[in-house]
């Protein structure tokens, strides 16, 4: 049984990508309370290895005014809910034009709990194969590039890329590396 009651629901406010909804709550100890909760689909996160270089893409995040390298990632359009594997080929392909031979799956992500329901599944994929992007209109400004694994850790250590699913992506990495 969850510690906190749902007593009511409401939608505050819906697009393609998200919805907000407006929750009134019991506590468990009878206080009366109200949450707000973004729900988005899950999205998938892929890691891109060849050897030592990981393959980023940098984009302009307007919610935070700024451009920002992180691993592809993305939901699917319309609120679906897709297979994570589909997804994240998907996503792969869309964003660099890479192919994955092999995409493993590395573990789970939640996003911000404590104000939204998506969660992530992350992937390594390996076994890549050079394409064409195929990104949708609101990426046109994106670009990808490659990195050295030294050169990624630099760039988190000065704050160059503070996309938080990336960096615990590459937590996910690490450990699994470790066995």
């Amino acid at each position: 049984m969850d510690p906190i009651e749902r007593l009511s629901t409401r939608q505050v406010y819906r697009n393609n990508w998200m919805t907000v909804r407006e929750d009134d709550i019991r506590r468990p100890d009878g206080s009366p309370g109200i949450y707000g909760v973004v729900d988005k689909p899950d999205y998938a996160l892929v890691i891109p290895l060849d050897g030592d270089r990981l393959h980023l893409v940098e984009q302009y995040r307007y919610p935070l005014g700024l451009r920002r390298w992180e691993f592809p990632q993305g939901t699917a359009p319309d609120l679906a809910e897709v297979d994570p594997l589909e997804l994240a080929a998907r996503e792969l392909r869309e964003e660099t034009g890479l192919v994955a031979g092999a995409l493993e799956d590395l573990g789970q992500l939640d996003v911000a709990p404590g104000m939204s329901s998506q969660r992530g599944r992350v992937y390594l994929a390996t076994q890549l194969v050079e394409g064409p992007h195929e990104r949708e209109h609101e990426e046109q400004d994106m670009r990808t590039a490659w990195f050295s694994r030294a050169e990624f850790e630099k760039m988190i250590a000065r704050g160059e890329i503070t996309d938080a699913q990336s960096i615990a992506a590459y937590g996910l990495l690490l450990l699994r590396e470790r066995g």
